[in-house]
């Protein structure tokens, strides 16, 4: 099996992000006249000082030297005008083309299924929308725009030095090969040692940026020093990677610029000579060609420079296209929009598994009838919090159906279904930001009058008001600055004022202070009131009050019932649950 040749430049990759541009096609298309106009000015310098030379200092018109001197410095500062213009609107470009990237990156990581978050590395994630956006704005800014110049030059210097004198430019020509093969040579190791550092940044971010969210716990068992090593390693293995990329171009350059000076040196031999014996090439020849040889060479080295940043470009580009083509988005293929449910729930032997052939629910059915309360029991790894998951539709169910009013819910926009379910998790995740805008999550239609009304009616408003600015406390990363009881209460509070359809709950409340589990009992009671709910219940006052009690084991429905008629079954998974878990707690 013969190996697959491997591409330095990937043009498929390329021309897809050559799309992005067509917004920005004037600045483009500028920016290509420029380049035009700066390999003419680079070129212009010498062919001036060659004129100068022959005809004002070694000829008979010292009186047009002031002229060329004036035209070189007219040239001087056209130059200078167009590549500060050049120079700030590449990069206006590649931040524009990146900005429109990313906001399509971010859009469709919004929409991933939920599935997908759970198999991938948040640091992994970070790099794609941040560090490797930057690699890819270097393209335009630092990368393919100054290649373009930079060859552009190369072969208007090319021209000029055949039209001036083929004999020295044979002599420069020369070299050239030699050249040009270490820099293919070059790019092609260097697009490898790209790859590496790459997937090495990933690592590390992954890493940083797990161990400081779970801080806490590798302080609590004292993991310093083992994950300090990891990082050492990790570290490590990072910097190898960048230092393949140091050592290359310690190889290359070295070598493009002796390249240059010996060019310089057999072209001042072979001109001296010529000058001093034949006279065939003149003065003003020779200098220019010894300023011709830098900017035929320089160019080539710089286009190798170049060409890191471009493959990182490219390389960063691939990776975040990967991330945009996949393909884990939840079918929302449902033309019906839920204005409001009126909150009939019915599952039909729904079958679910996270992992293939590992079943989660099996064949689980149930029927709850709008307005009522239904408690949700069982072991840990019952399948409780899966119902939740399935029906927001966080995940695709196997087989089987659910249903809201008698309709799938998959005939239902997504957008509308979760409109009109509202979800309290056990694990409350707040943004850094200040109360009132984790409750309303910047929905302009919520007001703050809204949420103190609401906080009112389910009695958290004097706990909030309490708190440094009220409801413009910043609770900052993660709501550190509140406790896990009043975290809970915000949640409840977020639910609450979308005036939900139906509701659902996991009200854990292991955590929390007796004042904090009194305030979200009677917030639980408040919101509930009136309107579907499914509890995943942790206390016995919510199951006693529940319309109808679930008891699930292993994926499956064990038991359904009221509280009183689950009690009454002897051996009953219910009642043994009960006398374990519940009976100290009705005794307390």
């Amino acid at each position: 099996m013969t190996k697959k040749k491997e591409n330095i430049f990937d043009v498929k990759l390329f021309t897809r992000l050559f799309q992005y541009i067509k917004p920005y096609k004037v600045v483009f298309l500028g920016l290509l006249l420029m380049v035009v106009l700066l390999a003419l000015f680079s070129a212009a310098t010498p062919k001036l000082t060659q004129f100068a030379i022959d005809d004002s200092i070694a000829g008979e018109n010292p009186d047009k030297f002031l002229f060329y001197i004036t035209v070189m410095l007219g040239v001087l500062i056209l130059q200078t005008i167009f590549q500060l213009a050049f120079i700030f609107y590449a990069s206006w470009l590649g931040q524009n083309l990146v900005m429109d990237v990313r906001v399509k990156l971010f859009n469709h990581l919004l929409r991933f299924k939920m599935k997908y978050y759970d198999n991938s590395s948040v640091g992994v994630l970070i790099t794609r929308a941040v560090t490797d956006m930057e690699r890819i704005a270097d393209i335009f800014g630092q990368g393919l725009f100054m290649i373009f110049r930079d060859l552009l030059t190369m072969a208007v210097v090319f021209g000029f030095m055949v039209y001036t004198n083929v004999k020295l430019s044979l002599i420069v020509f020369a070299m050239l090969p030699l050249l040009l093969y270490a820099t293919r040579i070059f790019q092609k190791y260097m697009k490898k040692a790209f790859e590496e550092v790459r997937n090495e940044v990933s690592n590390l971010n992954s890493f940083v940026q797990e161990r400081l969210t779970g801080m806490k716990i590798l302080q609590i068992f004292t993991r310093e020093t083992t994950e300090y090593k990891r990082f050492k390693t990790i570290n490590n293995r990072h910097k190898k990677g960048w230092l393949k990329t140091v050592w290359y171009n310690s190889i290359f350059f070295p070598l493009a610029d002796l390249s240059s000076s010996i060019t310089i040196g057999l072209v001042a031999w072979y001109g001296g000579l010529n000058v001093v014996l034949e006279g065939s090439i003149t003065k003003g020849t020779l200098v220019a060609f010894i300023m011709f040889i830098p900017m035929l060479f320089r160019p080539l080295r710089q286009i190798a420079d170049k060409f890191n940043t471009l493959q990182m470009g490219m390389v960063a580009a691939n990776r975040v296209f990967k991330v945009i083509d996949t393909t884990s988005q939840i079918d929302d293929t449902g033309t019906h929009i839920a204005k409001h449910f009126k909150g009939d729930i019915t599952f039909k032997k729904v079958y679910f598994s996270y992992v293939e052939d590992e079943e989660v629910l099996k064949g689980v059915s149930f029927n709850v009838n709008a307005g009522e309360t239904i408690a949700i029991v069982g072991a840990t790894g019952a399948g409780k919090s899966t119902i939740i998951n399935l029906l927001n539709r966080f995940y695709e169910i196997k087989d089987g159906a659910i249903c809201v009013d008698d309709i799938d819910i998959k005939e239902v926009t997504l957008e509308s279904l979760r409109t009109q379910i509202a979800v309290v998790l056990q694990d409350v995740f707040l943004f850094a930001d200040t109360i009132l805008n984790n409750i309303t999550l910047n929905n302009p239609e919520i007001t703050e009058a809204e949420v103190e009304k609401a906080a009112k009616d389910i009695g958290i408003h004097d706990f909030i008001m309490s708190l440094p600015n009220g409801y413009n406390y910043n609770v900052k990363e993660r709501g550190v600055m509140l406790s896990s009881g009043q975290r809970q209460l915000i949640s409840f509070l977020r639910a609450y004022v979308t005036n939900p359809s139906i509701l659902v709950l996991d009200e854990a409340t292991s955590s929390v202070d007796s004042y904090s589990e009194q305030l979200i009992q009677n917030a639980t009671d408040k919101i509930t009131k009136g309107r579907t709910s499914i509890v995943i219940a942790h206390r016995l006052a919510t199951i006693k009050k529940a319309d109808k009690i679930i008891v699930m084991d292993a994926g499956k429905i064990v038991e359904q019932g009221t509280h009183d008629e689950l009690l009454k079954k002897e051996n009953g998974y219910y009642r043994n649950l009960y006398e374990v878990q519940f009976l100290k707690e009705e005794v307390a």
